[in-house]
């Protein structure tokens, strides 16, 4: 098996794309690769397991019985999927439809360079409300600026090629293919609860969702890991919230559009990040990080107190981010 397909199913709200996701994966035109589902659901007997069940009998389909997060679940799948012996595995969201010659692109230019630790399709944005594709950049993949902020290349734009030859940091967690070989050199031996046969920790856990994949590409930059954007693989995301620039302003208007909890989840992981990667940095990159978090805290002092509690939860797992 050549590659592992594999998507978390979140909550009722995913059934609706299920239907145009799966139809999209079955008309691939490769076809070397197993699928492999986790479900989020607190429900074990939902909308999405009998679609999958009645019209996708041989996906593998596991009940996860709570939501364990982005990282934790998709930690799971991976580790599920070596018994497979795959050499990649590939991550979806299940808001999106694939072009049908998306993966057979995107496996030729894995094959093509060893040195590549994953690789990004380009992502446009998926009106599904209308079930239509549209020319609208969603994500070409991840960059980082100076002060640690990383940023979907091209989000809100029009696509008319200029991202096309971009050197990304890493592929979003939207849709993404890592080389088996690569996670291996960058996970965490042994969870905090090995007996209970969850095995290795790729993504980190500290993360329940959101950056997870920032985090997921930095440190595969730092292990001597490339990645690329394969401008001619395309598939199309329904994001919920789309991002209307790069600049501080759009950035902060753009956060009147999320839930108080998605904002709890991006904080804390974005000071995770600073606390991880801050011995690493030489002394102009300290300098923008600290630049940065002022900008920050200083937003959230004016807009969004109920922010400075997760530094409390900083606190508390400091020592789990420096292990880490």
């Amino acid at each position: 098996m050549k590659l592992i397909i594999g998507f978390i199913a979140y909550g009722e709200t995913a059934a609706k794309y299920l239907p145009y996701f799966l139809l999209s994966l079955k008309k691939q035109t490769f076809s070397d690769y197993k699928i492999l589902v986790l479900d989020n659901s607190e429900v074990e007997d939902n909308e999405k397991k009998k679609y999958i069940k009645e019209n996708y009998p041989e996906i593998d389909f596991e009940w996860a019985s709570k939501n364990t997060g982005f990282a934790k679940g998709f930690n799971k799948l991976i580790n599920k999927a070596k018994k497979y012996n795959p050499k990649y595995f590939m991550m979806l969201n299940v808001d999106i439809i694939l072009e049908s010659d998306m993966i057979e692109k995107m496996i030729k230019a894995m094959d093509s360079d060893m040195n590549l630790g994953s690789i990004s399709p380009k992502i446009k944005s998926w009106d599904f409300k209308n079930n239509k594709k549209t020319n609208i950049i969603d994500s070409c993949g991840i960059i980082v600026k100076p002060g640690l902020k990383f940023i979907d290349v091209g989000q809100g734009q029009i696509d008319e090629g200029q991202f096309d030859q971009v050197k990304i940091l890493g592929p979003s967690g939207t849709a993404s293919i890592y080389r088996m070989s690569a996670l291996e050199k960058v996970k965490t031996l042994s969870q905090p609860s090995p007996s209970e046969g969850e095995g290795d920790m790729y993504f980190d856990e500290l993360m329940f969702m959101y950056k997870e994949d920032c985090d997921m590409a930095y440190r595969l930059f730092l292990t001597g890991f490339t990645s690329r954007l394969v401008n001619n693989a395309i598939c199309y995301h329904d994001r919920t919230i789309k991002a209307k620039g790069e600049s501080d302003l759009c950035v902060a208007l753009n956060r009147k559009n999320k839930s108080k909890q998605s904002k709890k989840w991006s904080f804390l992981n974005q000071q995770i990040i600073f606390v991880k990667y801050w011995g690493l940095q030489t002394w102009r990159g300290k300098l923008a990080i600290a630049w940065h978090q002022c900008k920050i805290l200083f937003f959230i002092l004016l807009f969004e107190q109920y922010l400075f509690k997760e530094l409390r939860e900083l606190f508390k797992i400091r020592k789990k981010i420096l292990k880490y």
